[in-house]
């Protein structure tokens, strides 16, 4: 029998979660060929969310409940429920019921069939333009620093094999960027196409700042792209200046009576400035994350657990 993992990070979800997880075992109900496991990950939610997950979790010994001590992000909430995981397959999915429980067999064969990954993609997303057009930009950013596949659409709902699950316990990095992780490791991806469902509840918590601190993760992480293009900016600025000057000698000396004008001199230097003070601030972005990850910063913490006495190591076949 093949066992399926869900992990669903969840944050101020007390009104939604009850819902989500009681279509996934009426879902696993109906295809008694596999067994399941959940394991709910409450990311510091500021309602009672894991009191919901408390109860959830008493009824039903094959979910399990995690604590965390503070709100980590979503990214450090799936990292923290992988040393929970006991299936052959582990399939990520949201705490809102936008992702269609009945269609989570659909990612789960095409992993069976040997993709290492396989995202949901949604043909209408049914989000705000403001989420739309991030989340397409992430993905542009992503493809450009060579740690997306190009033809491939990422979703928050996706599976992945064992032989991933396993590579993504070593991960120990304080700012986690599980996909550029991945496309270091993972050979074979695939999409399976469904339709995006409305919220039970509430609106998203991605902000403007939550998502450029992702893109911040995203761009830097197991890529020196950025780096690049500051040399080749730094390149291209040092030409530029150097054909104004010929330029401007040429012009002097055809010209001797014209005064040099001031403003073109000013706009130049604050945007040579610029360029410079947006070079120097990469460059401590990437010497800030390696100083917090050999200074052996946490990944997260986990307040509690809830039948989290089950460790994948209790899996006969590892």
């Amino acid at each position: 029998m093949t066992t399926v993992s869900v992990a669903i990070p969840c944050y101020n979800s007390a009104g939604t979660i009850g819902t989500v997880v009681d279509e996934l075992r009426a879902v696993f109900a109906a295809r008694p060929e596999y067994d399941y496991q959940i394991i709910l990950v409450n990311d510091c939610s500021k309602d009672d969310t894991f009191a919901v997950i408390e109860r959830l979790c008493a009824a039903d010994p094959k979910l399990t409940g995690v604590d965390l001590s503070r709100n980590f992000g979503q990214t450090v909430a799936k990292m923290a429920a992988l040393p929970y995981v006991t299936g052959d397959v582990l399939v990520y999915m949201d705490d809102d019921g936008q992702h269609p429980a009945d269609r989570i067999f659909d990612l789960v064969e095409k992993v069976l069939e040997g993709n290492d990954l396989v995202y949901a993609r949604f043909s209408h997303k049914r989000h705000s333009l403001f989420k739309r057009f991030t989340s397409w930009l992430n993905g542009k950013l992503l493809e450009m620093n060579g740690t997306k596949p190009r033809g491939i659409t990422l979703s928050s709902y996706y599976a992945m094999d064992r032989m991933a699950v396993e590579a993504l316990k070593k991960y120990k990095s304080p700012f986690p960027s599980m996909g550029g992780y991945l496309s270091h490791v993972a050979k074979s991806y695939a999409n399976v196409d469904m339709e995006h469902r409305d919220r039970l509840a509430g609106t998203s918590n991605y902000t403007l700042g939550r998502m450029l601190k992702l893109w911040l993760t995203g761009f830097t992480n197991f890529s020196t792209v950025p780096l690049r293009l500051g040399a080749f900016t730094g390149i291209l600025c040092s030409c530029v200046g150097f054909v104004t000057g010929v330029v401007v000698i040429i012009r002097k000396l055809l010209h001797p009576g014209i005064v040099a004008g001031y403003t073109s001199s000013i706009a130049v230097q604050l945007f040579i400035g610029g360029v410079i003070m947006m070079l120097l601030g990469l460059c401590g972005e990437y010497i800030g994350r390696i100083y917090m990850t050999v200074s052996d910063m946490p990944q997260y913490e986990v307040r509690r657990t809830v039948n989290g006495d089950k460790k994948p190591e209790d899996r006969k076949d590892i």
